[in-house]
């Protein structure tokens, strides 16, 4: 007989379910301004402590305190807060046009807008960012037009890629947005790889590489991280943890163990863990990490803890799996009330004022949908040309294709 009692696996199960209040103590939040800020030429092992706690710059009142502020004029935040509720106005609005079978699907970013907006702010235009499918954020802030957006969505005739992709997977040479990658993960190595390939040209554009916390158990992301240390290639890799995949908790993913962010402290990489809703905090790190790629100190990588506040997709319910209101008691709030909050206490904004802006963002991407359904929509029956499958698929098209297209009879 053994003196051990038998073997049993652990198995996570999330603080919160369907019923019963999530209770979100696992978060092992840091006060505002408490956690301090490396030197940006820190060892990777000197930011262990970084990647443990959570870097946070606004307190409860809106108010910017501790070593991260970063000191941002009033007009850039409002550029910034425009940037984030144009995102979520666009959002909503695709979410009701897949709702009237106008688009087949769709994937808001509704409670990390300010992720993906306030790093595109904080990088320079030229930079290349590998997203995943919640970064619609980085277009609109870098400019993107909203109707090409929708018409990639409609999958209509000025689809920009026509019709070959699922919709929300956009690509922009132009606007440094690679094309997103349903095989997630994947967007991991060809950061890294874009990154090397800079740095062996001489050049001065960096990389930004996204990923969601379910799939940091990929392999890809382990294949990243071991590039990206080896080689210190200048690219920044982001883990956006909103708590969960598409119906699986976070801690199925390893999060429940330790940081996203102690796997890069693992691997030889500088690594932060950050409040995701904090918009100041987003743009200070984003910062950071940036000018370290710059300098020539490698990758950092960098866990954004904030909430997936809808559903995974329009093909999800996310009520079958954790409580209805988990959002509205998550404990880092809301993104751009937050930064609505902070430009208030600045004396550089209003609620009345903030009112014109929600109405003029909407007016704007109503505009813009009118526009792009114009062209289109599923719900129109709108179908691409025959022709058009053998486009773009060679620079010269070779002679067995134009034998099929002839076949076809187009």
């Amino acid at each position: 007989m053994s003196q051990y009692p038998p073997l049993s696996l652990h198995v996570p199960e999330p603080p919160g379910r369907p019923g019963r209040d999530t209770d979100f103590s696992y978060l092992r939040l840091s006060p505002a301004g408490a956690v301090r800020r490396p030197p940006v030429d820190a060892r990777p092992s000197e930011t262990g402590d970084v990647a443990d706690a959570l870097v946070r710059v606004l307190d409860d009142a809106g108010r910017a305190v501790g070593p991260w502020d970063p000191h941002a004029e009033p007009r850039f935040l409002l550029t910034g807060l425009r940037a984030m509720l144009t995102t979520r106005t666009f959002d909503a609005r695709m979410q009701t046009a897949q709702r009237q079978k106008k688009l087949s699907f769709y994937m808001q970013c509704l409670g990390e807008e300010a992720i993906g907006v306030g790093e595109a702010l904080a990088l320079e235009p030229t930079d290349m960012c590998f997203p995943t499918y919640r970064q619609q954020g980085i277009l609109i802030a870098r400019g993107y037009p909203l109707v090409d957006m929708m018409c990639q969505l409609f999958s209509n005739e000025r689809d920009p890629v026509r019709g070959r992709q699922m919709p929300v997977m956009y690509t922009s040479r132009s606007h440094g947005f690679f094309s997103i990658s349903g095989n997630l993960g994947t967007q991991y190595v060809q950061a890294v790889g874009y990154a090397m390939a800079s740095a062996i040209k001489g050049d001065t554009r960096i990389a930004s590489a996204w990923i969601g916390d379910g799939s940091t158990a990929e392999a890809d992301f382990h294949n990243a991280l071991t590039f990206a240390a080896v080689y210190r290639a200048p690219v920044i890799l982001n883990v956006v943890n909103n708590q969960w995949a598409i119906s699986s908790f976070q801690g199925i993913a390893g999060g429940e163990a330790a940081t996203f962010a102690a796997r890069g402290v693992g691997n030889g990489i500088a690594s932060l863990r950050v409040d995701g809703n904090d918009f100041l905090a987003v743009l200070a790190a984003s910062g950071w990490a940036a000018e370290r790629a710059r300098r020539g100190f490698g990758p950092t990588l960098v866990e954004w803890v904030t909430y997936r506040a809808g559903a995974h997709s329009t093909s999800d319910d996310p009520s079958k799996y954790r409580p209805a209101d988990d959002w509205k008691r998550f404990p880092l709030g809301d993104p751009v009330a937050r930064l609505k909050q902070h430009l208030i206490a600045l004396g550089a904004w209003s609620d009345d004022a903030h009112a014109r802006l929600v109405a003029e963002v909407e007016a704007t991407v109503i505009a813009a949908q009118k526009e792009a359904e114009g062209y289109g929509t599923l719900a129109t029956g709108h179908v691409h040309d025959t022709s058009t499958m053998f486009d773009d698929v060679y620079k010269e098209m070779p002679p067995h294709l134009k034998r099929q297209r002839a076949q076809a009879g187009t």
